[in-house]
């Protein structure tokens, strides 16, 4: 153990846990909001220990928070983890190791690890980008995410304090740069106007789940 500490390198393990520490503050956030759209504390908890993918977690609690059924809930969850499995064919080459270790790796792959995996020189330090990045966000995370749970009790209204503006504002710091592939404004711009056109009267989060088939005109457009 003391001989693996001992080949992490300086510049992605500061990376590392700088990212680990804007995702804990993130996590406090996702807390507050979750206890205040009806979840318990050990629910909230919960969901961050064995679901572990911020986006998919506040789209559960943003629809549930909203009057949306649970089925919709986790149908836009489960849309928002699909490219986690994306991720696992991209991060498997640097990870050989055992069955179970590949286990623990699988509930690590998120963007934040892939990303730091990606941006290594070679495949050792891919692999300890991973783990070092993957480990630290999930500390902190669930840190986080207890802390605001419990501070989420005290708060009536979260959003006068800003949090509720969290979650957006981070799904459009992801999307900016995806626009530059081939395809995605025109997916984009359609997918915006699908569920503009559902919200004023589709339930709470079928316009997201909707908006989704916008794809097939990125899928098109990339093709010309």
């Amino acid at each position: 153990m003391v001989r693996r500490l001992r080949r992490l390198r300086g510049p992605y393990v500061r990376d590392a846990l700088g990212i680990a520490l804007a995702t804990g503050i993130y996590g406090v956030s996702f807390g507050v909001l979750s206890v205040s759209a009806g979840l318990s504390v050990a629910q909230t908890c919960a969901m961050s220990l064995l679901v572990f993918t911020g986006a998919s977690q506040f789209a559960v609690v943003g629809v549930l928070a909203a009057g949306g059924s649970v089925p919709t809930a986790m149908g836009n969850a489960l849309l928002l983890a699909a490219r986690n499995a994306a991720y696992g064919f991209v991060v498997a080459p640097v990870l050989k190791t055992s069955r179970l270790m590949r286990a623990v790796a699988a509930h690590l792959v998120i963007d934040e690890s892939t990303a730091m995996a990606r941006s290594q020189d070679n495949d050792d330090d891919a692999k300890g980008a991973f783990w070092t990045t993957g480990l630290a966000v999930f500390v902190l995370w669930n840190l986080g995410t207890a802390a605001g749970a419990l501070a989420g009790q005290a708060f009536a209204e979260p959003a006068a304090l800003g949090l509720d503006a969290m979650f957006p504002a981070a799904f459009v710091a992801l999307l900016a740069p995806q626009l530059r592939q081939a395809g995605a404004v025109p997916a984009a711009v359609a997918g915006a106007v699908i569920a503009l056109a559902l919200l004023p009267f589709a339930p709470p989060g079928i316009p997201v789940l909707t908006a989704a088939l916008a794809v097939f005109v990125g899928v098109a457009a990339a093709k010309r």
